[in-house]
């Protein structure tokens, strides 16, 4: 049924987890419209039979007048409600589902800008157009623009994605088969926007571990991420050990939940990370001043993604300390025995 579905309808082939139930709610959805549509034009088509202008030898025969009861009324409304109410309860649980994060994902950094796509490995493998992913593992695409707003649209997954500039999204797929799925940009980015293409190959297990293997010798982009903090003087204010500094610990941050002055809480997820580097005065972390610089103009993308990355890798937990800190007296600042987690770049 769904892939007779899929044809009619000139859909490609599922080949994530998630396109299944996507393309059942698809199916549900269209095939109710189209049964009530079938169920109207029939009803119409005998009302019009039914009762139309007759002439009798006494003159013309006046329609008869037509009432609706409360209770009919009453069901044809909420039965329409109801459908509405189930629509959206499938389509946000698929909402959520895509959203979530997944366990153990392979994380890809990618940067859209006009006309292409540029993918970044953890492992240090470079890519420009094509993105090469495991079969049977979820793939986790953290994403930003260099230009203008892009859109990530790989049909075949049936994912999409907004890309915008100075902000990372992130998105998530499972590929169930292997093979090559064309990548399109979904949203106009320019004159030459359908020149922006790419494709999605997915490798078996393999397959993609010559893959890897033939990346061996690229310097894993955790690597380039400590190299661009030590350029940039991040470790000046940060640690990597979990002792509290200047600013809080990178050591178990990524990931984590981060408590601010305000009473907020939010994820220390790459979004968050991105802007407390180009913006660190819009949220500041409880028990530290606001005195970190802006970094906008100063870190390029491919320099941002490789540092998130860094923070990244430290999640398992910190380096071994090298140096003990003296406690931080400035006001504001914590001491040293202020705890790491939940705390802002």
């Amino acid at each position: 049924m769904l892939e007779a579905f899929r044809r009619l309808t000139w859909l490609p082939r599922a080949a994530s987890t998630m396109a299944d139930g996507i393309d059942e709610l698809h199916l549900f959805v269209i095939g109710v419209t189209m049964l009530g549509v079938a169920v109207l034009t029939l009803m119409m088509l005998y009302l019009v039979v039914r009762y139309r202008r007759r002439r009798t030898p006494e003159g013309e025969e006046s329609t008869p007048a037509i009432t609706v009861t409360g209770g009919r009324e009453a069901v044809l409304v909420g039965g329409t409600l109801t459908l509405f109410v189930v629509w959206w309860l499938i389509g946000y649980h698929q909402f959520l589902n895509l959203h979530r994060r997944p366990v153990g994902p392979s994380v890809v950094y990618v940067v859209a800008k006009q006309w292409m796509w540029k993918f970044s490995h953890s492992s240090g493998q470079l890519e420009n157009n094509v993105l090469t992913v495991p079969m049977g593992r979820p793939v986790e695409l953290v994403m930003i623009s260099r230009d203008v707003i892009h859109s990530f649209f790989v049909p075949a997954m049936r994912v999409k994605q907004d890309v915008l500039p100075g902000r990372y999204v992130t998105l998530w797929f499972e590929p169930r088969e292997a093979g090559i799925f064309p990548i399109y940009c979904a949203e106009y980015c320019g004159i030459r926007h359908s020149d922006m293409l790419g494709e999605v190959h997915v490798l078996e297990g393999p397959e993609y571990q010559q893959f890897l293997s033939d990346a061996a010798a690229s310097r894993p982009l955790a690597e380039i991420g400590r190299e661009a903090a030590l350029r940039h003087a991040c470790f000046s204010c940060h640690t990597v050990d979990g002792q509290s500094h200047i600013g809080p610990s990178w050591s178990r941050l990524y990931g984590s939940e981060v408590s601010l002055t305000d009473g907020q809480h939010v994820t220390a997820d790459p979004a968050y990370l991105t802007e407390s580097m180009m913006d660190p005065a819009a949220h500041i972390v409880a028990g530290y001043a606001p005195v970190m610089p802006t970094y906008l103009g100063s870190l390029d993308s491919a320099e941002t993604a490789a540092i998130v990355e860094y923070i990244r890798s430290l999640q398992a937990g910190p380096i071994a300390k090298t140096i003990q800190l003296p406690p931080v007296t400035q006001a504001g600042n914590a001491g040293p025995e202020s705890p790491s987690s939940g705390a802002r770049p």
